[in-house]
This record gives structure tokens, sequence and C-alpha cells, in this order.
């Protein structure tokens, strides 16, 4: 659920599509920017405009053929300065100009008198006389009233630049300040009712919101507020989701920041937002302060070669003061978000910093269940819908793969024109969210799609048969996700949180069982069992070196130590065990290999009529499930499915050779999921 506000009913402008409301100060900016230039080029046109300048030689001579038709003066210290007015416009021969309308042209004039004693005498004896008479403005007035425009037009744009500068860092003389957004309910909509899977969480979160609704029913018993709760988990389990619930249901103010904002280009800025963040904490106690990925911050000190003297380590420092040093903010209580706790700073992490930390795990089979509950309350669902059997089927979904999953399956059944969302479409939602979606763009000619079948058939055949294998899911030829050819998939029945050395060995046995049967068949193997060799090997080193399922090597831990480098520790990496101890490590892991491949192999051998028969279902129908591939093995043969096989193109077809690019590797750990067998 968004927590943003509805702009739906709000009027519309045509300055902004959106509905927002526009500052006013916007709008007087674009009105003075708007003014300003019709007065720039009034100006302009006054200044082009000008009076002619006149000699005082050639005034007296208009003077004299009585062309002029005013007299103004100005003096300056009481004395004839200039004169100015309105003459006639004359040709060469004299006579006065008229235009279209045939009414005579004047113009304005301006002269400069020299000293003479006889100026307003002369004028007389030709008829004019002195109109008006004004003391100069000074030259500074002038040039003033001259440059308005430019200075007006100068200050709008510098001022504009402070703005958007002041809007984008919050001001030159703001850095230090916090970035934290107050939430408060009536903005936040997002409830405890939101959040499912997490049930140990939100019992833990919900202590804190008592306690700050009746701090005195903890307090009676000598219980204290914790300062900080630290909430460790897989991305998209709902640490985030956690925290915008628990700013719906406290009824006491809600700060939000993330760890990015405190760190800056500017030495000391983040230092002083963290002391800013607690400050306002500080007025608004008791409140509630969320900080997400602390980690941007509260990085292990110390890191990296040549020390750590850096802006990030003095906003740590400025935090761990903050939240337990001698001036400690009470009320304030800390709620931060992770995925990477192994890299966060022992200070950090200590009590009295942070009193609690909630690990919130990949829900189980209960918790899948409510959460896809959850995200069906927007969805159309039909009535042969049983959310139980979906997340019975997305072992090791986070609440975010789970979000993804029935939105992808709204999205299928509106494509298909349905009006609601049924059961295939999330078992195809399913499907596409765990392995990919199937690319039928790709063509191959027939001599790789057949190997590809039998590639694929040779997993399934022994995944099928061996008793200690996930259960099989689905068999297919066509490019899914990052796989490049094929795919056999598996469907854990139930949560795994260990594996057992039978199951591990089986694991391994079915991976090889692609290559095996492009052996068995062709009398060659292709570099499409790259994943499969490569996922063997991984597993049988940990089974070896982590797990102690190696009799010769025993139940010791054999891995390398490996120090991350940027975490401030080992430089170099040392070996834990003897060159001769890593002879004995290597040969078990070939041991292992060796063994599960000629189980695999033998098992084809045994079963290679079925090998032949699901292969040349698969050339034809392209994807099988479950029970058609036991079909096949029980029976040797395949009861043709309802839907006919799909057309072949008619286009000639694309050769492209065998892709050596692996598919997506899955950690060889007892706790995946579901992942493909080949590929």
């Amino acid at each position: 659920m968004s927590d943003k506000p509805d702009n739906s009913n709000r009027p519309k402008s045509p300055l902004d599509p959106r509905g927002a409301k526009i500052p006013p100060s916007t709008i007087l900016i674009w009105v003075l920017i708007a003014a300003v230039f019709p007065l720039t080029w009034w100006f302009f046109q006054k200044q082009n405009q000008g009076t002619d300048r006149l000699d005082y030689g050639d005034f007296e001579r208009l003077v004299e053929q009585k062309q002029v038709i005013s007299v103004s003066v100005l003096t300056r210290d009481n004395k004839l300065y200039a004169a100015k007015g309105e003459y006639y416009v004359v040709d060469e021969s004299g006579v006065r100009r008229k235009d279209a309308q045939g009414k005579e042209i004047s113009a304005p004039y301006q002269t400069r008198i020299p000293p003479i004693e006889n100026f307003r005498v002369f004028l007389k004896e030709n008829g004019l006389r002195i109109e008006k008479t004004s003391e100069d403005s000074q030259v500074f007035t002038q040039i003033l009233i001259q440059f308005i425009p430019f200075l007006l037009f100068i200050g709008i744009i510098a001022w504009f630049i402070t703005r958007q500068i002041r809007m984008a860092g919050r001001g030159a003389m703001s850095f230090g300040k916090s970035r934290a957004r107050l939430f408060t309910r009536d903005k936040n909509k997002v409830t405890f009712k939101d959040v499912a899977g997490v049930e140990e969480a939100k019992e833990e979160v919900q202590e804190i919101i008592d306690f700050l609704k009746d701090p005195k029913k903890f307090q009676k018993l000598g219980g204290r507020i914790p300062k900080g709760v630290l909430m460790v988990g897989p991305p998209g389990t709902g640490k985030t989701l956690l925290a915008k619930a628990i700013a719906g249901e406290a009824d006491v103010p809600f700060f939000s920041i993330s760890g990015s904002d405190f760190v800056e280009m500017f030495v000391g800025v983040g230092a002083s937002r963290v002391r800013d963040m607690f400050e306002q904490g500080k007025k608004h106690a008791p409140c509630l302060l969320f900080i997400d990925e602390i980690d941007a911050v509260g990085r292990s000190r110390f890191s990296g070669i040549g020390g750590g003297h850096d802006e990030r380590e003095q906003t740590l420092n400025a935090l761990l003061v903050e939240m337990d040093g001698f001036d400690t903010q009470e009320g304030v209580i800390i709620i931060a978000a992770t995925n990477r706790a192994d890299v966060l700073d022992p200070a950090l992490m200590r009590p009295g910093r942070f009193d609690r930390q909630i690990v919130i795990d990949l829900p189980d089979l209960r918790g899948r269940e409510q959460i896809l509950n959850v995200h069906a309350r927007s969805i159309r669902l039909s009535k042969d819908v049983d959310l139980s059997v979906a997340a019975r089927g997305t072992p090791g979904f986070s609440g975010a793969d789970l979000a993804n999953l029935m939105n992808e399956a709204a999205l299928i059944a509106a494509r298909a024109n349905k009006k609601a969302v049924d059961m295939e479409d999330i078992e195809e939602a399913r499907d596409k969210v765990r392995w990919g979606r199937e690319r039928r763009s790709r063509v191959m000619d027939e001599k790789d799609k057949k190997i590809t079948a039998y590639h694929e058939a040779g997993h399934a055949i022994v995944l099928a048969l061996i008793p200690e294998c996930e259960p099989l899911h689905k068999v297919t030829i066509i490019p899914r996700g990052n796989a490049y050819l094929g795919a056999t998939m598996q469907l854990p029945e139930k949560d795994k949180y260990t594996e057992g050395k039978k199951a591990l060995l089986g694991q391994i046995t079915g991976v090889m069982g692609g290559r095996c049967a492009e052996e068995i068949i062709f009398g060659d193997v292709t570099s499409g069992a790259y994943s499969d060799i490569r996922f063997a090997t991984n597993t049988a080193h940990m089974m070896v070196c982590e797990w102690g399922m190696s009799e010769k090597v025993g139940p010791v831990a054999l891995g390398e130590r490996e120090e991350t480098l940027f975490l401030g520790r080992e430089v170099t990496r040392h070996e834990t065990y003897s060159e001769a101890t890593a002879q004995v490590i290597d040969a078990e892991i070939r041991r292992i290999v060796e063994e599960c491949y000629q189980r695999s192999k033998q098992i084809l051998l045994d079963n290679k009529d079925k090998l032949i028969a699901l292969a040349e279902a698969l050339l034809e129908y392209e994807t099988l499930d479950a029970q058609q591939v036991d079909e096949i093995i029980k029976t040797g043969k395949l009861t043709p499915p309802a839907k006919p096989p799909r057309s072949k193109p008619t286009a000639p077809a694309i050769v492209e050779a065998p892709a050596t690019k692996p598919a997506e590797e899955f950690p060889p750990t007892g706790d995946v999921q579901g992942a493909p067998a080949g590929g």
C-alpha cells in the first residue's frame, strides 16, 4: 500500500499537470521575470528614440528660420546650461516635412548653451519664450535610470539561482541541518494489518509502542525504554514496511531518514546532521527515529588501508555519542534496518545503543499464506484460487517475491482478457518469479534442440528415480530466465533448514544426469553442462571442507579463512591446513563427484528406453509436468495431453551454437530450494 497523498481530486493547473499546489514564491518570481522584459524593451526603445543633439550654431539657425516650436532651459548653479524642446524637421531646402496625412513632422532636440549673456534676448527677438526652467539632474541619476532594468533583471536571476540551491541542498548555510522527515499517522496509512509473516518482530516492536503510550506500566517495575532497535534480515523481507507500520501505529512523532543522507562531500556535515537530528528528536520527545540502510553510515571503523579518519567515521562517532554518551538524549528511540549486520561497527551493536536486534527472516508456510492474503486484497480472484496451495509451492520466497507473484498473476490474467485471476495464472506467475519467463524467441536448429531434449530428459529421469531428491515440478526445452537452453525444475514440499548427506549426494547425482544422457545417446558431451559441473563441484567441496561429510577428512572445518580487505582486518589470507591435507581434499571432492556421475550414468543405462521416450515427448510438446514424466517412467509412453502440440515455425530456423554461458548459479547449501537441475 502506498503512503503517497491522493491527488486525484485536486484541481489541475496548466502550470502543474499533476495538480500539486504552486508555491506563491514561484508565482511571484515568474511574474517579476515576465515584467522585466517589457520594461527593458521600453527603456531600450526610449534610448533608441533619444533626442537629437544639436550644435548651438544649428540651434540658432533653426530659431532664425522659425523652425523651433518650444524651448525649455536647464540650469546648473543658477546659470543656463542647456536648452531642449521640439523643432520642425526640414529638408535641405528648408521646407518643413510632412507625413502621409499632411501633418508637419516635429522632433525633440537638446543643445548645450555656451556662456553668453543675450540668450533670452535672442529668443525674444525671434518670437520665442522660455516655457520651463528646471535644475539639471545629476549624471548618476541618469545612469541609474538607464540601468534600472538591468539591475532588476540581474537581481531576479541571482535570487532565482540562490533559491534553487537552497531547494537542492537546503541552502549553503544549511548543510548541517538534518534531512529527517516527520511522518504523522494521517500521512502514513500502513498499519500492522498490512504486515504479515513477521509475528515475532511485530510483538517486539509492539512493546516499544506500548511503552510510549503507557510508560508508567513498565517504569513501575524498574524497566527503561530501549534506546535502539536494529532490524536485520535479507532483502525483501519487510523491514522498511514494518517501520512504516510502526509509524502508522505510534501516537508519537516519527522521523524517517536514510543512512546515505548523512554522508556528504564536506567534512563535518554528517556529524552536524546527526546532532541536529537528535536535537529535533529532543524537541519532539518521546519520538521514534527510523534510519534505513544504516550500514551506509555505521560500517566498521578503521576500514581499508591507510587509516579511517574520514567524513563517514566522524559521522559514526557522532551517532555513537548521541545514542549513548555523556549527554544522551532521553526519549529518542532509534529504529534501524540493514541486511549487512556483519559490517556494522561493534560499538554500534552493543546494548545501550541497540538494545534489541530483531531478525526478520524469510517467511514460513503460514507467513507466506498470510502475506499472499494481504496482497490479494486488491486483486480479483476466482473461486478456485487456494492461496494455501500457492504458499506451499513458494518455499524460500520473501515478502517482496510474494507481492511480485500476485502482481504478475494479475498481469497474466489481464493479458488473457480474464475477468478474475485463477489458479493457473498464479502457477504461471510462480514459475516466472522463481525461474524466469519463457523465452520462445530463441530458436534452435533440430540438432541443438535434440541435444537439449536428451540433456533435460536425463536430469528428469535421474531426479525422479532417486527418492532422496526434491520432487520434480516441470521439465522444458524452452529457455527460461537465465537458463540458456532448457531447464528441469524441482519444487520442495516444505521449508528446509538443514540438508542431509544422502540428499546432497542425490542433488549431485541429479545434476550429472544431463551430461550422462549426452554421453550415452550421442557419444559426446557439450558445454551445456557447465553450470551442472560447477554446482556439483561446489557442493562436494562444502561437504568435505565445511560440513564434515567425508570419512577420510573427518568432521573438521578446513575452509580457507577469507578476510575482507576493506573491513580493515587481515590483508593476507592464511591456509588452515597443510599441502597433504589439500591433496586429500581434492581426492575426496573428485571421488564424490565421480561416484555420483557413475550412479547417474547407471540409472540412465538401466532406463534408456524411458530416456528416449521422455526426450521424444519433449521434442513434441516442449514442456512436461511431473505427472507426465511419471507416466512415461511407469508406462514408457505418454497419453497425448488435451492441448495440441505447438506448431513449428515456418520460417527458416536460426542455427545457434550451444551456449557456453552458465545458467544462474545457486549456492550449494542445504537451504537452496527449487534450483534448476539443468541448463
